[in-house]
C-alpha cells in the first residue's frame, strides 16, 4: 500500500515538475510591453489601453488567426509627454505617448531643460489632434489669455505637454508665474474638481477632444473654453513651429461650448526608442492599423484617423525600422 502511494505521488509529482516546465517555457516566450500614457481620465491612457488591446487580440492564442507574437502589454497612467519620453530614454518604458512638440524637441535636443534629450527616439504612428484649451470658471470674467492676470492658474504637473505647452505662451507673452495670482501643479484628474470647487479660476490642458474631464467642468459647473484666435503668442508659435498648427473645438462639443472656439494644437503620437527590438515595434504597429476600425471605436477623438495621417503627420523623430517595415509591406511607404 505504501509502495503505490509512493508511486502516485511520484507520478503527481513528476506531472507537475512537467506542468511548471510547460508553463515557464510558455512565460519565456512571452515579451512584456510597457506603454507610457497620461493621467487617467486623458486621451493618452484611452490611446495605451486601445493599443494593448489590439496587441492582445493578435496574439491569438488558442485561435487558427491572427499574428502569435506572444506579446503582453501594460499601459499604466503615468506623468504624461516628457515623463514618458525620458523613461524611454532610460529603458524603463518600451513606448510613449506623446505630444508632438515634444517629439521634436526631444529628438533635436532644442529644451533640454523641459524634456530629455534622446538622439535614438523613434516615431510610430501619430493619433488624435489636441487642441490647447483655457478652461475658466463660470463668472470669472477670463475671456482672453490676458485676463489670466493676477488669477489663480493651473499649469499642469511637471513632466505633462500640457505643462510644457502652457511654459510656452507664458513666454510667449513674456510672461513669469509672477503674472499670476496663484499657480498650481495639479494632475489631469485633479483639476478639473478644483475648478469645480472654487480653487482655481483656470487650468491649460492640451488634450483630444472630446475629453472627459473636460466635461467634469463644463457639464459639471459651466466651466468654458476661452478662444485664442487673437492671442499673438498663439499666433506666434503656430507661424514659427510646424508642430503646431490651429484648431477648432466645435459648437455643442460641451455643454458651454455654444460656437466654434478657435485655438492652437499639436498631434498626440506613439514613440519608442531605436533599442526596441524591430519584430516588437512591427507586431505592435501591424496590431494597431489590421484592427484600425476597432481602434476607432474606442474613443470618439480616434474615430477619424486615417493611416495616411498616422504615418506621416507630426512625426519629427525618424521611423522605427519596425514601423517603417509593415509600412512598405502595406506599399504606404
Amino acid at each position: 500500500m505504501m509502495r503505490k502511494l509512493f508511486r502516485t505521488a511520484t507520478i503527481s509529482a513528476f506531472a507537475a515538475a512537467a506542468m511548471s516546465a510547460s508553463l515557464l517555457s510558455q512565460a519565456q516566450d512571452k515579451q512584456f510591453i510597457a506603454i507610457g500614457t497620461g493621467g487617467p481620465t486623458g486621451v493618452y491612457f484611452q490611446v495605451g489601453q486601445a493599443v494593448c488591446q489590439m496587441v492582445h487580440a493578435e496574439a491569438a492564442e488558442g485561435r487558427k488567426e491572427g499574428m502569435k507574437h506572444g506579446i503582453r502589454c501594460s499601459a499604466p497612467s503615468t506623468g504624461g509627454s516628457t515623463y514618458n519620453i525620458g523613461q524611454i530614454a532610460q529603458g524603463e518604458l518600451d513606448f510613449g505617448v506623446a505630444q508632438a512638440d515634444w517629439q521634436f524637441h526631444a529628438v533635436n535636443c532644442s529644451k533640454e531643460d523641459k524634456v530629455t534629450c534622446f538622439k535614438d527616439l523613434r516615431a510610430v504612428f501619430s493619433v488624435h489632434p489636441e487642441p490647447y484649451h483655457v478652461i475658466a470658471a463660470e463668472g470669472s470674467g477670463i475671456q482672453s489669455w490676458n485676463d489670466l492676470e493676477g488669477k489663480r492658474f493651473n499649469i499642469g504637473n511637471p513632466g505633462s505637454g500640457q505643462r510644457g505647452t502652457t511654459e510656452e505662451l507664458i513666454s510667449g507673452h513674456g510672461w513669469s508665474m509672477d503674472k499670476f495670482g496663484q499657480t498650481t501643479e495639479l494632475t489631469s484628474t485633479e483639476q478639473s474638481s478644483a475648478l469645480c470647487d472654487g480653487k482655481i479660476d483656470a487650468y491649460g490642458y492640451t488634450v483630444g477632444v472630446p475629453n472627459a474631464g473636460v466635461s467634469v467642468a463644463t457639464d459639471g459647473c459651466d466651466a468654458y473654453i476661452v478662444d485664442l484666435g487673437d492671442d499673438s503668442a498663439a499666433q506666434a508659435l503656430v507661424d514659427e513651429h510646424a508642430y503646431y498648427s490651429w484648431a477648432t473645438i466645435p459648437a455643442g462639443t460641451y455643454k458651454t461650448t455654444d460656437k466654434d472656439t478657435t485655438t492652437f494644437g499639436v498631434r498626440a503620437t506613439f514613440v519608442t526608442s531605436a533599442d526596441v527590438p524591430d519584430d516588437v515595434v512591427y507586431a505592435v504597429t501591424k496590431a494597431v492599423f489590421e484592427n484600425i476600425d476597432t481602434f476607432r471605436r474606442l474613443h470618439p477623438a480616434f474615430a477619424n484617423l486615417k493611416p495616411e495621417t498616422m504615418i506621416s503627420a507630426a512625426l519629427s523623430a525618424p521611423l522605427h525600422a519596425g514601423a517603417k517595415k509593415y509600412y512598405k509591406e502595406k506599399g504606404w511607404l
